[in-house]
């Protein structure tokens, strides 16, 4: 039974948390979720087949670039050694003194047209050249020199490599033209032995923009050849800010032979490819927009996505429209029964619209009207019930108080003893004056205490030993608490605590209030009782009324329950005195309660 209870509770809970709502909601992200991870992840697939395809043909056409300069470099080498070779450039450097002038005119001008023919097989690679004879202290070129023979010239040159520039004083920022200096000498290279025929091979800068121009029309590139430390050679419709920006980035991260790097340059991506050249040590550097080639990807996700937000949204709209419509009306039909079942019956529930709910909400209404007057009928028939059982236990109260009284005045007048008679009769006058005011049955703890004062201070009277003590704070004495509730606890004291030993005579009224429960305990330090006696005691306060039980605490103890509820009572504990201690405890209660409480009194 507590397995089902616990499953059928636990049921309600996730229902209650997962409504009709939220499952929509729910399966709405659910339905959204695949699709967007399986259209992500081929937008990603199809992204990185067109980037690898753009890096490797990137790639490919940088490549063919680079062998394509390196092989009209490789000619004008190939023309230099061959030019070093040919018998009219060794004649110009002949050991024997020229004898003919009309001769080395002659061998001047063949040596000249050679060059000249050679520079102008290809347009758009124009070459230079120049025969330095050492011998003679003469050179030969096939462009115009603004010097002639240098000695030092050569020295500065004869490197055996290609180099940028001719180490003249020349600014570095200035675009330079590429220099080769060869010579058949079997001396350490470098070195001129004063009879040396040195080649001269050069071209321009212009020769390279050429070449990256050509490049340039046949893709989206923007290509440049660039070495740490020189001015880069730019295509003439370079983009030249996006030039410097990429040049501070080649020269924090050296380029290596062949590499590719997708490069954040302005807060876009480029792809950014590098190819070393084989003769020139320099690195052909090729800068793609990334971002202009696959916007059109880019912005086919962004519209994927747009759409999917507003798809969303019109699928939440529609939720929410289902919930006001629906799911809002069953939750307010749900929470009017919820009510109805903790007893409020005064729930009323009210639908603008005209559907199938308005219906439904008028029947509930019908329903909670009829069951509220049905309740009604039977409280007021229990509250007539209770108030003739308070009447009933209150009239077997003061028969009790009665006959002790009368018994005590009936010894004093056999006493003699006036004054105890006048004192005993003037203070059972005030107490009938008190308990005969039958249209209330509670009084203020206040009352109370003053009407045990006077019932205390008779039996003083009958017993000089009897010492009382009462400590009730302020703020408990405004308490309500039913007539006669401490009279008859104070009598067990004085009759079954104090008279019973010939040297006790304290009783004790104290009371606190604390966590929501007033408490007042009355100890004397009479014999008190034993353990088993105290257990069997509060054990009858539970069970009906028997015959051999007295019926003053028994009545006391079901009037506090009946007021004040089950969690209030009289239980029965040893006293700090010695003797015999009497707790009353009762639950403070609520301004509702309180309201109604004085109410139900007539107050």
């Amino acid at each position: 039974m507590n397995i089902w209870k616990r499953f059928t509770s636990l049921r309600e809970l996730t229902q209650s948390r997962f409504s009709l709502f939220a499952k929509i909601n729910c399966l709405i992200i659910l339905l959204f979720i695949p699709i967007i991870i399986m259209y992500t992840f081929s937008n990603n697939v199809t992204y990185d087949v067109v980037s690898k395809e753009l890096q490797v043909s990137n790639t490919k056409q940088l490549t063919f670039l680079s062998s394509q300069i390196d092989s009209r470099i490789n000619q004008m080498m190939d023309f230099t050694l061959i030019l070093s070779r040919d018998p009219n450039v060794r004649a110009f450097n002949g050991l024997n003194i020229w004898a003919d002038r009309y001769d080395q005119m002659q061998t001047r001008y063949v040596i000249q047209e050679k060059m000249v023919l050679q520079s102008g097989v290809a347009d758009i690679w124009p070459a230079r050249y120049a025969v330095h004879s050492q011998q003679n202290k003469d050179v030969i070129s096939n462009y115009n020199r603004a010097f002639g023979y240098d000695e030092d010239y050569l020295k500065r040159n004869m490197s055996g490599k290609w180099t940028y520039g001719d180490h003249s004083l020349e600014s570095k920022d200035e675009l330079k033209s590429f220099y080769w200096f060869y010579t058949d000498s079997l001396a350490q290279p470098g070195m001129l032995t004063g009879s040396n025929l040195v080649i001269e091979a050069s071209f321009s800068y212009e020769n390279i923009q050429n070449m990256l121009d050509t490049y340039k029309e046949g893709g989206q590139g923007d290509p440049f050849l660039y070495h740490k430390g020189n001015s880069p050679i730019l295509n003439r419709s370079a983009d030249k800010l996006l030039s410097e920006e990429l040049i501070r980035y080649l020269d924090k991260h050296s380029p290596e032979n062949t590499t590719q790097d997708v490069v954040k340059l302005n807060g876009k991506n480029y792809l950014v490819s590098s190819v070393k050249s084989s003769y020139l040590d320099w690195n052909l550097i090729d800068v793609v927009p990334l971002y202009q080639i696959l916007k059109p990807i880019s912005l086919s996700q962004d519209l994927f996505y747009i759409s999917m937000i507003l798809l969303f949204v019109m699928g939440i709209s529609a939720s929410i429209l289902l919930y006001r419509n629906v799911q809002y009306p069953i939750k307010k039909l749900i929470k009017g029964l919820r009510r109805v079942q903790r007893g409020d019956y005064s729930v009323r529930l009210h639908n603008e619209g005209r559907n199938e709910f308005s219906f439904l909400f008028h029947r509930f209404n019908d329903m909670s009207h009829q069951i509220q007057d049905l309740i009604e009928n039977v409280f007021n028939e229990k509250i007539r019930a209770r108030e003739a059982t308070l009447k009933q236990l209150q009239a077997q109260i003061n028969p009790h108080f009665l006959y002790n009284c009368l018994g005590y005045i009936i010894n004093m007048a056999q006493m003699k003893d006036e004054d105890a008679v006048v004192s005993m009769a003037y203070n059972l006058s005030a107490y009938y004056r008190y308990t005969t005011r039958m249209e209330r049955e509670t009084a203020s703890l206040d009352e109370e205490i003053k009407l045990l004062v006077n019932y205390l201070d008779i039996q003083k009277l009958r017993n000089a030993r009897i010492d009382y003590h009462i400590e009730i704070p302020e703020n408990m004495l405004s308490q309500s608490v039913p007539r006669l509730m401490l009279q008859p606890i104070v009598e067990n004291s004085v009759i079954h605590g104090v008279a019973k030993s010939y040297s006790s005579g304290e009783i004790s009224i104290s009371g606190e209030i604390s966590n929501g429960f007033c408490k007042i305990y009355i100890d004397d330090d009479g014999p008190g009782l034993n353990p088993e006696q105290l257990e069997a005691l509060n054990r009858k306060m539970q069970e009906p009324l028997q015959e051999e039980m007295g019926c003053g605490l028994w009545n006391t103890n079901q009037r506090i329950m009946h007021l004040f509820g089950n969690q209030s009572c009289l239980t029965f504990k040893p006293s700090p005195l010695g003797g015999f201690r009497t707790e009353i405890i009762w639950e403070i209660p609520t301004e509702d309660e309180y309201s109604k409480f004085k109410n139900h009194q007539g107050e």
